[in-house]
């Protein structure tokens, strides 16, 4: 049950918080609609659009990207400042143990992390999906593809090569796809181009060759005593072709897996396994940063008590600067580790989770040094 000093301080936490972010959101929406105004009119793109498939997208994307990071200013702020007014003294006085006044701070910091977790792993994602499809159709030029000479592992032995991809047309040039097993082609295809069929999903090929090569029952006895192999060599016309690629494979990487919910990520995650995809260590990184970041928002909210309930000479100001610092440090951490997954030089897992168990040390340095 909360009593009057944890609803006073939570009430306080809370508004601080929500005040403070919806400040910035405002700020970032009146810069971003000076970066694009002119395209908002030349375009006529509909008002409706632009505020439900854009600015109702980016007040929750970007309002839950900063929250770790205004968490820790909103507690430095008030906290600082019930420093400042001599309340911190007067609740210790009255007997009340630092750790008990971190108590309506926990609270806190558990509602913004649980809305956040939720967020990252279920929400967001469909949230981005809008917010992505609108700046595709209206600002990027509807995205397309602009690689050449693609090449794509689509199972454990399959190969797919693309001379190029169009994704308005949904559409491959110049296909070859073949499986190599034990270091050897035992299957060759190639097409002019294939195109996806959505209602059977599958592919359309144009210009089909095929190659098959098999191990006979029989051993090259005269000269190497190995197995003797048959190419048999078909035309198609057209062939209809189920693989394991689908026009999704060739969408931004933030398209594909910033969208992606929690259960859907994670099965796209072991198909990408299974296909032997070289980006594995991409996806887990953000499988894992969606969990790690919510967190994020305990440690900075302990930092920022800690840092901020002692009354000092600079005031609240300097606090505030302290806190900014720290919270550049740990963004700056978290960028860092995050590459290093990405490069596999580290599992993603702990690099991920690095930034936060190294802030973990000095969340409790600060803690035990605190004002008691």
């Amino acid at each position: 049950m909360l009593k009057i000093l944890d609803r006073y301080i939570l009430r306080k936490f809370l508004s601080t918080f929500f005040f403070s972010i919806t400040l910035i959101l405002l700020i970032f929406i009146v810069f971003d609609i000076k970066e694009k105004i002119q395209t908002y009119t030349t375009k006529d793109i509909p008002l409706k659009e632009i505020i439900f498939d854009y600015y109702c997208m980016f007040i929750p994307y970007y309002g839950n990207l900063f929250s770790p990071l205004f968490t820790f200013i909103a507690v430095i702020f008030f906290t600082s400042k019930m420093a400042h007014q001599t309340e911190f003294v007067a609740i210790l006085s009255s007997g009340t143990s630092f750790k008990r006044i971190m108590r309506p701070y926990i609270i806190g910091a558990s509602i913004l992390a649980s809305c956040s977790l939720i967020l990252n792993h279920f929400i967001l994602p469909k949230a981005v999906e809008i917010k992505i499809g609108f700046e595709d159709k209206w600002i990027n030029n509807s995205y397309n593809n602009d690689e050449h000479n693609i090449h794509k592992k689509i199972g454990p032995n399959r190969l797919l090569y693309m001379e190029s991809y169009d994704n308005h047309l949904r559409s491959a040039f110049k296909v070859s796809i073949e499986d190599i097993v034990n270091n050897k082609q035992t299957y060759f295809l190639s097409a002019d181009n294939m195109t996806w069929d959505s209602l059977g999903s599958e592919w359309n090929l144009v210009n089909v060759y095929e190659r098959k090569i098999i191990a006979q029952d029989r051993l090259d006895t005269l000269k190497t005593g190995k197995p003797i192999f048959k190419q048999i060599n078909t035309f198609y016309p057209t062939k209809k072709l189920k693989l394991a690629f689908t026009p999704i494979d060739m969408n931004r990487y933030e398209s594909k897996i910033e969208t992606m919910p929690y259960f859907e990520f994670r099965e796209y995650i072991i198909r990408e396994k299974l296909k032997g995809s070289n980006k594995i260590e991409f996806f887990e990184v953000e499988q894992y940063r969606r969990t790690s970041f919510p967190f994020a928002t305990f440690i900075l909210t302990i930092i920022g008590v800690c840092v901020s309930s002692r009354k000092v000479r600079g005031g609240v100001g300097l606090q505030i600067a302290l806190g900014l610092l720290l919270s550049c440090i740990y963004i700056m951490f978290m960028y860092i580790f995050t590459t290093i997954a990405t490069t596999g030089f580290a599992p993603p897992l702990l690099a991920v989770w690095t930034p936060n168990i190294i802030f973990s040390f000095v969340a409790l340095y600060f803690y035990r040094t605190a004002q008691k």
